[in-house]
Formats: C-alpha cells, structure tokens, sequence
C-alpha cells in the first residue's frame, strides 16, 4: 500500500507537501517524484505503465500552468489518479490549473482537488485505500471524531 505523490517541477513541493503530511498522519508510506508531461513526456508515461508493477496503489498529480501531468497519467495507467492544481506565480490565479485538469475527456477520469488542495488530496487517497484495509478505516474515523471534537471546542471558546 504505497502512493505516489508527483508533481511537474520541484517548485510545486511547497504545495504537494500537504499530501505527504496527510499520509504521514495516516501511516501510509509514500515515495514524492518529479514527472514533468512536457519536459519528459516518456519518463512520465514509463513511470504511469509501470507505477502499478512498482507498487502504488494511488497516485496524487500535482501540476500548474497548463496542468497536463495527471491527465497524462491517467490515460497510460488503470490506477486511480488524484489531481492537484498548483497556483503558480505565471498561473492564472490557479484557475487555469484547475480547469485543465478537471475537464477530462469521456474515459479519462481524474479525481480534481481545490487549487493547492493537496493535503485532501492525500486524505482521498487513505479514503480510497481504507475500503481494503479495516486499520485505515479506523484511523479516519478517528480522524472525523478528531474533526468533530475541534469544531466542539471552537463553540465552547466562543462562549
């Protein structure tokens, strides 16, 4: 049970981060990777054909501008593929991000996260990963206690 969290460029670490702490929260081990669609486009589809074979069982695609890597990904591998948009500096506020990548064509499908919504992202992919493992299961709903809890303690302190 392993995800692969890749992003375009390095530069988007700053926003895939919040996938990785959401699986750390979790227990559920991860592997970050540079994939870029236009710079190396046949090292990001050797890596989409062969990510199941390696391993990962989900993989969260983290991109900005044009916002082509987790579409391309998705439409080379059967794994589910949860996309990020990345609000870049040369973005269109990171609507440009976002519509690329929620307006997948019909078979391609990729779960599309908030602008820079990565840590939901990474909380999809334990969802996702919960359905088979009965540990994970416990640990969100925990977790949604957990969430309960905060939001009880935030109308007691406006009291």
């Amino acid at each position: 049970m392993k995800v692969a969290i890749i992003m375009g460029s390095s530069s988007d670490m700053n926003v895939m981060k919040g996938a990785g702490e959401a699986l750390k929260h979790f227990g559920v081990e991860f592997d970050y990777k540079v994939v870029s669609a236009h710079r190396t486009p046949e090292a990001m589809i050797t890596f989409a054909k062969s990510a199941k074979e390696s391993g990962y069982t989900v993989i969260i695609a983290g991109a900005g501008g044009a916002a082509h890597l987790p579409g391309m990904v998705a439409s080379v591998t059967t794994l589910p593929v949860i996309g990020v948009p990345v609000k870049s500096s040369k973005s269109l506020d990171g609507w440009d991000s976002l519509l690329s990548i929620a307006q997948m064509p019909k078979g391609i499908s990729v779960a599309t996260m908030a602008v820079d919504g990565s840590y939901n992202g990474g909380l999809l992919a334990v969802q996702m990963l919960s359905i088979q493992n009965d540990d994970l299961s416990a640990k969100l709903a925990n977790y949604k206690e957990e969430l309960k809890i905060k939001v009880d303690k935030m109308n007691q302190e406006l009291k």
